[in-house]
């Protein structure tokens, strides 16, 4: 057995007895389809013609058969129920797994994913694999059961008229083969554009104050309706192979029954066959029939849900770049040394390097700026501490450990980031602040809005710290944003810090706000400082000026600007900027 089956069934382990009991009701619905038209052929065939007294034994018959009724009606219950609660199990299950593993994928593989795509996985793929997790065994048993029972039944009855059915099913086997696969690409093409309706969708409100910004809701309008007129387009032609297959399937049965009935009463004028047979036959018809739709349409509910379950099973194969090695260590106790040796990095899908053999020691407790154009790589050197992305050569060092020798848990731990572009989930303060230390009192969200200089305007909502704040924190200032991210790293209280151009987009007064704050949150701490705004380093222990080959400059303020190097010509342009 394959790896890939092997994963497939494993999700029927923990719902073994719910799954077993429901494929024993699931024969017994079946065997019950198959008794209950023989008896009544016996109470016709049998008992009728003989004496008035045996009415007895009908009625006994009668009331077994309302107990068959019963015992179908409470096994389809359960198989309704148990069978359809099972399926919606396995399904939070396997989305609970795959969220799991998307928390895991590393930053390198959100640079190339799209969000919509990940959520139609996460959504319609599981719930197609979940239908065939509960419909499938259920078809596969009540149409064997059917299909086999129905047979011997009807070759008993009659071995002429069974040829002649069985002389028709392969037309009906290969009209449902051919009609089957138009529907299954019709399928394909609506879930191929319902995944782009999700993307443009996303892409669209995520980005909607972008939108009227530009007064450009009229092209947002005609990209979706364009991507929806697909969508509209491939579900009315899936209608119609569906059509086409129903209608087609279902005419074939009927002439069937014509059929049958025509060569019945040729076979009765012949004394070869008897009334009650021919009506007996006549119900087995369906029975005989339909396990030959359900097969048909198992193999649509197959292909649909082991396409969902292929690319459930490609992204869960699909390894962490970035993930703890088996004799990963704690890190503890962190002093706040930082060490890069010789390292160098590009992206996944560039060849290029975003620098080479860079050599950079970072004190204890002392604050360094990194400054230089938009793309030598100010943002990329931070991320590599934490092992957002992974350093393509050379090592890196907090107090000596090599990040990679440690968990990603506790070196992430004891880094805090305050960045340009701040992310608030939707949710109250309170709980947006506390994400920085899930466990942490109302009395430490509070102190550490103070040291933010967040608490005054918190306690200027009607609803204090239980304020919501919109979806990404839409009711906030960028500078009120700010803060809360600011207090989010208050209370995580890490030793090293990373500031990714925290006031570069802010007025003056909410830089000046920042500034404090930031100060405050410097103190005692490891600090790396990505600056935009060079008038906010001045202070700095020491300045890194990044270019294309790496460090060209490091200095204080002071000392770079007597250099009259890259530094000072940064400075200048700024100046420049400003008078005008």
């Amino acid at each position: 057995m394959s790896q890939k089956m092997k994963k497939f069934l494993s999700y029927y382990k923990p719902y073994m007895s719910m799954f077993l009991m429901d494929l024993f009701c699931a024969f017994i619905m079946a065997m019950i389809s198959l008794v209950i038209p023989l008896i009544i052929r016996y109470i016709i065939n049998t008992i009728l013609p003989s004496s008035p007294s045996s009415f007895t034994l009908i009625a006994q018959l009668g009331l077994f058969m309302v107990f068959l009724v019963i015992l179908e009606m409470v096994c389809n219950f359960y198989v309704t129920w148990k069978g359809h609660s099972m399926g919606v199990k396995m399904e939070k299950d396997l989305r609970n797994e795959l969220f799991d593993h998307y928390q895991r994928l590393s930053f390198s593989f959100y640079d190339n994913a799209q969000v919509g795509s990940l959520m139609s996985r996460c959504t319609s793929d599981l719930f197609q694999l979940t239908e065939l997790y509960h419909h499938g065994p259920e078809d596969i048993i009540i149409s064997f059961v059917k299909f086999v029972g129905a047979f011997i039944i009807l070759w008993n009855i009659n071995i002429n008229l069974t040829l002649v059915v069985f002389i028709l099913v392969p037309f009906m086997l290969l009209y449902a083969i051919w009609s089957n696969k138009k529907m299954a690409k019709g399928y394909e093409a609506n879930k191929q554009t319902v995944a782009d309706v999700s993307s443009c969708l996303e892409d669209s409100l995520n980005g909607h104050r972008v939108v009227a910004s530009f007064a450009n809701e009229h092209i947002e309008t005609k990209r979706f309706d364009d991507v929806s007129q697909r969508y509209s387009k491939a579900r009315q032609k899936s209608y119609f192979y569906m059509a086409q297959y129903y209608t087609g399937m279902n005419a074939m049965v009927t002439l069937i029954t014509v059929v049958v009935t025509i060569a019945g009463a040729w076979l009765i004028f012949n004394d070869s066959l008897t009334v009650t047979d021919l009506f007996t036959f006549t119900l087995y018809i369906s029975n005989f029939t339909e396990p030959i739709k359900k097969v048909i349409n198992f193999a649509e509910t197959y292909q649909d849900g082991m396409t969902g379950f292929n690319r459930f099973y490609e992204l869960m194969n699909l390894q962490p770049q970035i993930q703890d090695k088996p004799d990963a260590s704690e890190l503890k106790n962190v002093k706040g040394l930082i060490e890069y040796k010789d390292v160098s990095f590009a992206y996944d899908n560039t060849s290029e390097c975003v620098f080479q053999h860079l050599n950079l020691t970072i004190q204890p407790q002392s604050v360094v700026a990194l400054v230089g154009a938009s793309g030598v790589g100010k943002t990329t050197l931070c991320s590599l501490l934490p092992r957002f992305y992974q350093a393509s050569h050379g090592s890196i060092s907090i107090d000596g450990h090599n990040v990679e020798d440690v968990t990603l848990k506790s070196l992430r731990s004891n880094i805090g980031i305050v960045q340009q572009d701040v992310y608030l989930f939707t949710g109250t303060i309170m709980e947006n602040i506390r994400y920085g230390m899930p466990d942490a009192s109302d009395a430490a969200v509070i102190e550490a809005a103070k040291a933010a200089n967040a608490h005054d305007f918190i306690m200027s909502f009607p609803d204090g710290y239980n304020s919501d704040i919109g979806a990404h924190g839409v009711k906030l200032s960028g500078g009120q944003k700010q803060r809360i991210s600011i207090a989010r790293v208050f209370l995580k209280n890490p030793p090293i810090l990373i500031f990714d151009e925290a006031t570069s987009s802010l007025d003056n007064e909410s830089e000046h706000i920042i500034q404090e704050s930031l100060a405050t949150l410097s103190q005692n701490r490891t600090t790396i400082i990505i600056a935009h705004r060079l008038s906010t380093i001045v202070n700095a222990d020491r300045i890194l000026v990044l270019g294309n080959q790496g460090i060209i400059e490091e200095g204080t303020h002071q000392s770079l600007l007597a250099q009259n190097g890259a530094y000072a010509h940064l400075v200048s342009l700024q100046s420049q900027l400003l008078e005008h």
